[in-house]
């Protein structure tokens, strides 16, 4: 599944592969599925229902982890994260993960038959 969204006026395209969560533990060191389990904790990750409270309990790298990674499957030339992220002058985070939230969730769902 791939998905292009506008992030401070550049076009990123955002893939999920089943390498994805290979690519992320290969880069990060942790479980992919895990991490996303984590996410879970946003009720659906919509930025509308996010309950603050919950917020003091996310750690915040995984949702740049996971952004990064659906990109990095997308284009293999993207550099580093650090890097990469240093290439944009806003960076959204409620406004982008709710773009990505079916991606995201495409990665652990399975199609019904």
């Amino acid at each position: 599944m791939e998905k292009t969204i506008l992030i401070d006026g550049k076009q990123v395209t955002f893939k999920s592969t089943a390498a994805t969560p290979l690519r992320y533990k290969r880069q990060f060191g942790k479980d992919f599925f895990a991490d996303i389990i984590k996410l879970s904790a946003l009720d659906g990750l919509n930025s509308k229902k996010i309950d603050m409270k919950k917020i003091d309990k996310l750690d915040f790298d995984v949702f740049y982890n996971v952004i990064w990674v659906l990109a990095k499957t997308a284009d293999h030339k993207i550099p580093d994260p650090l890097t990469w992220l240093d290439g944009f002058d806003e960076f959204p985070l409620f406004d982008i993960i709710p773009e990505l939230q079916e991606l995201i969730l495409s990665s652990i769902k399975t199609k019904k038959k």
